[in-house]
């Protein structure tokens, strides 16, 4: 959870905007994005560069482990992740690898909360192949039982083998702590009782499937040596048949925390970790609440942060140290991440933190602090935006949380006004004892942190 990156990921601005024609933003990249929506309600974004021969070729669907709201049906979406490589019967597995060798492509896939993102960078000659080999998956995917059950095999395995670390158990844990109703209670692999029935799933997996890839979830990011006329052409051509769903699924609503919530593990000859979890709410690219959280993740998080200073460079007594506000579609959480030297500095370290934070509210960051960390947040952006799939990576971020690729136009506009006050006033309002899930891992039995 590395607050700098993922709010490195949030920072392109200014993009210029085909839909929006008469909005004059900042930019920081000099690169228009063209947007188009078919009939079918999928959504072609565009973005011309300057990269000859090389185009990059996202899907983001809208459908993450959020979706997952049936009992006993978690792990679906991270499930589709892999079933998607299984091939159908104009492309089966083995033919649509060689297809991408064929092209110079490489493709991959990842899920989280809030989405599924598939992406392939080749050459962009091929574009029209490309094209044509993720419409037949996404519109004619076909897997007998056997093949679900042996990919059904291997969501457990690669379970087993991320949740033997610790960290990731201990966020299992305050993840359905923090949560009580909302589909954020369970992880994207999801509960470990539904991995282990999930091979008995096989007609809900098709179900999953019709429901959910559907042209209404999807966008399209095309960024190359392409032009906006034949990427729509190509999707008009491959993807235009594909038809409308009608499912959308009820998020259940998460009531207000009152108290605070404890998560503990006993784990002997392992670093001992402290993370503090507080309930914060979700991303409107306009909201100056979620411009002054992610600034205030930085205030804390920053190496340059006195915080950070005091307690990873002079006393040594934090391996690593950060702070994260993620940009999701509901109200998810703010993080403190602590790795820590000796387990005998865990309160300690923890009552630094809620000092640092008082500060913070008594007497808000300087200006100037602030604006150091909005410049070099601005400009270590602008330096890794240098490539097709960057660039396309970037854009999928908001469009997964917004559905509006645009919003990193709003988001940067929004954040550049912010100021400390506000800084302050969200870390008052969020950064609250009744708002915390408190997760440690040391070799006590318990915990005993305030």
């Amino acid at each position: 959870m590395k607050a700098k990156l993922f709010l490195v990921l949030m920072l392109v601005s200014g993009m210029g905007s085909a839909r929006e024609p008469g909005v004059a933003m900042q930019r920081v990249l000099p690169f228009p994005i063209f947007e188009t929506q078919l009939e079918n309600g999928l959504n072609v974004v565009t973005v011309p560069y300057n990269s000859p021969g090389v185009a990059a070729f996202y899907i983001v669907m809208r459908v993450g482990s959020r979706e997952e709201v049936e009992p006993g049906k978690t792990g679906f979406a991270h499930f589709f992740e892999h079933m998607m490589f299984r091939g159908t019967e104009k492309y089966p597995k083995e033919k649509y690898s060689e297809e991408l060798k064929a092209i110079g492509a490489s493709a991959n896939a990842n899920t989280w909360l809030d989405r599924t993102v598939y992406h392939m960078t080749g050459n962009a000659s091929m574009l029209d192949k490309m094209f044509e080999l993720e419409a037949d998956r996404f519109m004619n995917l076909k897997y007998s039982m056997q093949d679900f059950k042996t990919e059904a095999g291997a969501v457990k395995g690669e379970y087993t083998k991320n949740f033997s670390n610790p960290m990731m158990k201990l966020y299992e844990s305050y993840a359905d702590t923090a949560f009580v109703n909302h589909t954020y209670s369970h992880t994207t692999m999801g509960f470990i009782e539904d991995i282990i029935d999930m091979p008995n799933q096989y007609e809900y997996s098709t179900v999953f499937f019709e429901r959910f890839y559907r042209p209404e979830y999807a966008t399209i990011i095309v960024v190359g040596d392409v032009n906006q006329d034949n990427v729509v052409g190509m999707a008009k051509k491959y993807f235009g048949k594909w038809e409308r769903g009608s499912y959308q699924a009820t998020i259940p609503v998460e009531p207000a925390q009152n108290e605070l919530k404890r998560v503990h593990m006993k784990v002997d000859n392992y670093p001992a970790q402290l993370v503090l979890s507080y309930k914060a709410p979700g991303f409107i690219d306009t909201s100056r609440e979620a411009a002054a959280l992610s600034l205030l993740a930085s205030v804390i998080g920053s190496e340059k942060s006195p915080l950070y200073k005091k307690l990873v460079l002079e006393e040594r007594k934090v391996r690593s140290f950060d702070a994260t506000y993620f940009f999701t579609r509901d109200p998810f959480l703010f993080f403190i991440d602590v790795a820590m030297v000796n387990e005998d500095d865990l309160q300690y370290v923890k009552d630094e933190i809620d000092k640092y934070v008082r500060e913070i509210i008594k007497k808000p960051v300087s200006k100037e602090f602030l604006e150091q960390i909005k410049s070099r947040l601005k400009y270590s952006l602008a330096m890794r935006m240098d490539s097709p799939d960057a660039i396309a990576n970037t854009l999928s971020y908001f469009t997964w949380v917004t559905g509006d690729p645009q919003s990193v136009n709003k988001f940067y506009n929004t954040l550049k006004s912010i100021t400390g006050g506000e800084v302050a006033a969200v870390a008052e309002k969020y950064l609250k004892p009744e708002r915390l899930t408190l997760a440690t891992i040391s070799s006590s039995e318990t915990q005993t942190i305030k």
